[in-house]
């Protein structure tokens, strides 16, 4: 199958072990240490975890209780998302040295899209490896990279020299790429879907590409046309350098589980305040409120309400989020309570902003 399609030059720059390796420069005694971001408790999360300690097993979402019997000398740090946040700054100022064209998917990965860049320069591949060292000579950190024709290769291609290394994927060879590509390696591909492939005689690339667009349709529903045309090279996502939130939220887990409403009132004023200074801070409203609670047993349940008007203060979110407490009775006792805004005022904006496509030879030099 041959597609006439443009090629694009994209990075995919995806930073080391970013939050274990921010406290690691910041506090030397912890180098060359394994060390987990989060809590150690029975209820604690790992929210990041150092390539010491990930020799051992240790992975983000994994119980932190889990984390210190996979690795008893793990070492436990509290979180700072303020630092985190001023370091991604740092690193994104790189980027736009480079293009205008940055999409960040958190703080420490992002999408460039370098094919007409500020610099000038032909090859993708140099690029990668001049941001990846103005980034280690300006913050202390690695940062690894995947270059290719389009987002979904650039992002497989980033994590297979890590850390500190980075993978071009050149136009020519992208189908063979693909087709020996372990399956479980395709971004968009999770641990459920994986298992479903196996049942399914798919266990690579080629395997994929053999199935139909009608089998891969009855067996994956909608997400079988992106499969059907990512094995094939075939992609058109573009870097988006504004991306839109669709909703704004803030949750709490708690040390010990919650049976009193009273005591999940007084949570949810906390977490109102929290949500209310986050939209402050992105100057956004919206209509839509719902509370999210998760049991002890884990289950998880939402609640939602829609307001005929945009709402940002806290009063009015707490209010709502109240009466989403007592809409029904609560099943069990509550181990997190969330509350999240949507129908957001960002989405005229959405509408209103241009999209750019670039357009180039069907063959260049990566």
């Amino acid at each position: 199958m041959e597609l006439d399609l443009p090629l694009r030059k994209i990075i995919h720059v995806d930073m080391d072990a970013f939050y274990a390796s921010v406290e690691q420069r910041d506090n030397p005694e912890l180098q060359g240490k394994p060390i987990a971001v989060g809590g150690g408790s029975k209820r604690g999360v790992v929210s990041a975890a150092s390539y010491e300690a990930r020799k051992f097993g240790v992975r983000s979402a994994m119980a932190g209780y889990i984390a210190k019997r996979n690795c008893p000398d793990l070492i436990f740090v509290r979180p700072r998302y303020d630092r985190y946040q001023e370091v991604s700054h740092q690193i994104r100022d790189i980027f736009f040295e480079y293009t205008d064209l940055v999409e960040p998917l958190s703080l420490d990965e992002a999408y460039l899209d370098v094919t007409q860049n500020k610099k000038g320069n032909p090859s993708a591949t140099l690029i990668a490896k001049e941001i990846r060292k103005k980034i280690l000579d300006k913050t202390g950190l690695t940062a690894s990279a995947g270059i290719s024709i389009n987002k979904f290769i650039a992002k497989v291609a980033s994590d297979y020299n890590k850390p500190n290394g980075q993978k071009t994927v050149n136009p020519e060879e992208v189908i063979a790429f693909l087709e020996k590509l372990d399956i479980r390696k395709f971004y968009g591909v999770g641990k459920v879907t994986a298992e479903k492939m196996y049942k399914l005689g798919i266990f690579t690339g080629i395997d994929l590409k053999e199935k139909s667009l009608e089998f891969l349709d009855q067996h994956f529903g909608k997400s079988g046309r992106y499969y059907y045309y990512v094995v094939r090279g075939v992609h058109t996502s573009e870097v988006k350098p504004h991306r839109i939130p669709k909703s704004v939220g803030a949750e709490r887990t708690f040390s010990e589980n919650l049976s009193s409403e009273v005591f999940m009132l007084e949570r949810l004023d906390h977490i109102a305040n929290e949500l209310e200074r986050r939209l402050e801070k992105s100057k956004i409203a919206g209509k839509t409120i719902t509370l999210k609670i998760k049991y002890s047993d884990f289950t998880l349940q939402t609640r939602s309400k829609t307001l005929p008007y945009f709402v940002s203060k806290k009063e009015l979110i707490l209010e709502t989020a109240k009466e989403l407490l007592y809409q029904s009775k609560l099943e069990n006792s509550v181990r997190l309570l969330g509350i999240s805004l949507a129908n957001l005022n960002t989405e005229k904006k959405k509408e209103e902003s241009p999209k750019e496509s670039v357009m180039v030879q069907l063959k260049f030099d990566f």
